[in-house]
């Protein structure tokens, strides 16, 4: 029986995947959970990117002749790019929940009626009425592969179809989604609602609040002790490898300080007026918008914000969303072709031979000029040492504009933004 192309699709994802994470022998104690990981991370690991597209924006200097190519995440800054006018972009993903998720926002922008039926969908995504829009406006022009994902079932979502996701709160859902509400359900356990800190005023009052209500919580042993597993850190799509680079960038040596201290930037470093991350933490959602509760609107990524949305509709049409990594798209690309490269943290799960096989295409594809940007789970940029030399010192590190960018990047869970530009 021959296979159907939906299914050697599967394979190729599935086996994308097992090659970007397994490092260790399957028997060993590291090579089961890296096998734990890759079967948690077939679903949907992001509903929202954690990465600050401004930052990224102003890194990249993109220009109407950019052409670019990012991982797509949960799709959010390669919608979110589209508003610096870039001619094209190209994501590509390992996770094809990811690919689907982008590949509806496209579709969505395009062909859903208006802005409120747009934000409606991503923004709140907890109605009804967004499966009857996918039904009307989307589900029939929608490619073969994203509408079998959306339109399939899994036991998380107890029989029910993914689509629905859209009308049970998104935001909710997801290997993040789903961390963030354990992180609830803990701080509840000890008598701190998170929700609280949005209350906030100040910057004054938000470091109050850090200090005296969510700093105490990870000296919990509980905390402590949950934290100290490796897989304590898959919901925030954290495999095995970059888990041992947080540990190991740690002076404490332990998980519970690396994330208190990520917290605490996310907390008391940027008004909760200006920071959509610190929402989507504190409330598992967006904050509420112009005549809603507040009478205000709230944070928001920038592909959300109304006054982008007749430019991203226009601008759809630029942007592929590919099920494949990010060295395998490289070599289909001409030499000196390409402008930005935005690899995430993907570089804190690769082995020195995956690290130079990539830098080696983004090198010949890279036009004079070009910037790659990275965020990784330690502060130093990982590249020099592993990356040889021939190649890198091709490259300049801006390593004080990286430190800049880094401290501005309101998602806050990183060590270390980087900015590399090609000498040509």
């Amino acid at each position: 029986m021959t296979p159907s192309p939906r299914t050697d699709t599967l394979s190729a994802s599935k086996a994308r995947l097992k090659n970007a994470v397994h490092r260790s022998e399957a028997a060993s104690r590291d090579g089961i959970l890296e096998r734990m990981f890759t079967f948690a991370f077939k679903g949907l690991v992001y509903p929202q990117i954690w990465e600050d597209p401004d930052v990224d924006m102003e890194a990249l200097k993109l220009t109407p002749q950019s052409r670019m190519v990012t991982i797509a995440s949960g799709g959010c800054n390669v919608m979110s790019y589209l508003t610096a006018d870039p001619a094209e972009i190209t994501a590509v993903d390992l996770n094809r929940a990811h690919v689907a998720l982008g590949r509806l926002k496209l579709l969505a922008a395009k062909r859903l009626p208006n802005y409120d039926s747009f934000y409606r969908f991503f923004g709140e995504a907890d109605e009804k009425a967004n499966i009857a829009a996918y039904e009307r406006f989307l589900r029939d022009e929608l490619d073969e592969d994203s509408r079998a994902y959306w339109e399939g079932r899994d036991l998380v979502g107890w029989g029910r179809k993914r689509i629905t996701l859209f009308s049970r709160d998104l935001y909710h859902h997801g290997m993040l989604g789903y961390f963030i509400g354990i992180g609830h359900f803990i701080a509840k356990r000890y008598g701190i609602d998170p929700k609280h800190f949005l209350k906030a005023r100040s910057i004054d009052e938000q470091r109050s609040f850090f200090e005296t209500a969510l700093a105490p919580l990870f000296d919990k042993r509980l905390v402590r002790w949950a934290t100290s597993k490796k897989m304590s850190l898959y919901g925030l799509g954290i495999p095995p490898a970059q888990y041992d680079a947080l540990v190991s960038a740690s002076a404490e040596g332990n998980m519970s300080e690396v994330l208190k201290g990520r917290l605490k930037k996310l907390a008391c470093d940027f008004s909760i007026q200006d920071n959509y991350f610190a929402w989507q933490a504190f409330s598992r959602g967006y904050a509420p918008q112009a005549g809603e509760s507040t009478g205000e609107a709230g944070p928001l990524p920038p592909y959300l914000k109304r006054e982008h949305f007749d430019d991203i509709r226009q601008r759809a049409d630029r942007v592929r969303v590919l099920n494949r990594n990010f060295t395998e798209h490289l070599q289909g690309e001409a030499d000196d072709s390409l402008d930005a490269y935005v690899l995430l943290d993907a570089q804190d799960w690769m082995t020195d031979a995956q690290l130079n096989a990539l830098w080696t295409e983004i090198t010949r594809t890279a036009r004079p000029g070009a910037r790659v940007i990275f965020r990784t789970a330690a502060e130093p940029t990982l590249l020099p040492g592993r990356v040889v030399d021939e190649t890198l010192d091709r490259w300049t590190y801006e390593e004080e504009e990286s430190l800049r960018l880094g401290r501005q990047d309101r998602s806050s869970i990183y060590g270390g933004f980087h900015l590399y530009v090609y000498n040509g």
